[in-house]
């Protein structure tokens, strides 16, 4: 028997949630947009122009990732592991397996987070838990890197000594707090491997990603989410 109880926000994970969301979600952006082939020596206009063709091409992806949150604070290293997803409009899937289970399912209707050790389920409005208006156009599918990112090479130059790139990505307006994002670009194939996020106080966020997939067009009900028996349901309140 599914039990559901009403949950203030501000009390709840989901709340602590929404800064991770927006990391969450430009992460998803960002392999999204892909790296042209052949693009050495490209000027940064040129070279954001074909990244942004390569967004409007891609449907959808999945892809392994590896997050690791280095809490400044604290001084700690959290690490997790697991499988995301991302299908054009609006839908999204980040299933962690270690070192806990724990699942992020958003649609263009609802938003669950399921916390298995917990037995329990948070449950709220996919329009309130995607109030970035970053996050929004990107999952919609009409994302402009030049409108939400200020985009340059690091003073140190575009290529680092493992044969990848980097650039820096400079939000345009405030998202959750990110200070900037540092992705790194596979040399060979061009698609973005792993980004950086760093908030107003110096945290890291570290995404990294393989075994990328694209245009294999997941079934709608991936993104679909029903409570198991027994767990508690909380229903978020859109504060």
């Amino acid at each position: 028997m599914v039990t559901v109880r009403p949950a203030i926000f501000s009390r709840s994970p989901i709340r602590r949630w929404k800064k991770m969301l927006s990391i969450l979600c430009a992460g998803t952006a960002l392999i999204l947009w892909g790296f042209p082939v052949h693009s050495q020596g490209l000027p940064l206009d040129e070279l954001v122009g074909k990244i942004q063709a390569a967004y409007d091409r891609t449907a959808d992806f999945r892809a392994d990732f590896v997050q690791e949150a280095a809490i400044r604070s604290a001084g700690k290293t959290v690490r997790e592991e697991g499988t995301v997803y991302l299908k054009k409009p609006s839908r999204m899937l980040w299933d962690y397996t270690k070192p806990s289970m724990k699942k992020l399912v958003i649609n263009p209707r609802k938003a669950w987070l399921y916390i298995p050790d917990e037995e329990i389920v948070y449950v709220q409005d996919a329009e309130a838990v995607l109030s970035s208006k970053m996050t929004i156009r990107f999952l919609t599918g009409i994302g402009r890197l030049r409108d939400d990112f200020e985009v340059a090479f690091p003073p140190e130059g575009p290529a680092n000594g493992a044969g990848n790139y980097r650039m820096i990505l400079t939000p345009r307006g405030y998202e959750a707090g990110i200070k900037s994002l540092l992705l790194t670009v596979d040399g060979d194939t061009f698609h973005v491997t792993g980004c950086v996020f760093t908030d107003l106080y110096e945290n890291e966020t570290r995404l990294t990603f393989s075994n990328i997939t694209f245009n294999t067009d997941p079934a709608d009900e991936l993104f679909e989410f029903t409570p198991p028996p027994g767990v508690e349901v909380h229903a978020v309140g859109g504060r």
